[in-house]
């Protein structure tokens, strides 16, 4: 397959390892890296973000929040929110993750994904999962398939879809 021949998103594959080794907890302390195997059984939802984008402040920032609302003690779904830097790292930094997660009052997990010289200091995710940009929602299944890979989550479907997951 040449690279002409690739499309985004990998919907239907395994998902893969998130690698992402920057984390903090619902409340902005920094934990241990976090894996997909911590969510055993779960669903996953997974929003990509950079803090300069303005389209994750417009739009993908305000979906997760009505989401992450809507599904409220719904044991079965967890939400991680990852900041995929592939530019603008100097603006796109740890600190400015935090700050988004207080800033918006999202008490889930936040992740800083700057890569590495393995990933030509692009986000892993972005590279693993084939991401187009930010803001991007990854939708995995309990049984680790990504179900949806894309910009544009219609966020009132999601959440009547998320909502029927007990």
């Amino acid at each position: 397959m040449k690279n002409t021949d690739l499309k985004y998103g990998i919907e239907g594959q395994l998902a893969p390892e998130l690698n992402v080794s920057q984390w903090v907890d619902k409340n902005g302390k920094e934990i241990a890296q976090i894996k997909l195997s911590d969510f055993e059984g779960k669903f996953k939802v997974i929003y990509c973000f950079q803090a300069w984008c303005p389209g994750c402040h417009s739009v993908g920032l305000p979906s997760l929040q009505k989401m992450v609302t809507a599904l409220e003690g719904n044991d079965q779904v967890s939400f991680l929110a990852v900041q995929t830097v592939f530019e603008g790292a100097h603006a796109n930094t740890f600190e400015r993750m935090v700050e988004i997660q207080k800033e918006y009052d999202l008490k889930i997990p936040f992740g800083q994904d700057e890569g590495d010289a393995t990933s030509q200091n692009i986000s892993h995710i972005m590279k693993n999962y084939r991401t187009g940009g930010t803001p991007w929602f990854i939708l995995i299944d309990k049984n680790n398939r990504v179900i949806f890979n894309d910009f544009h989550l219609n966020t009132e479907k999601a959440i009547e879809y998320l909502k029927t997951l007990r």
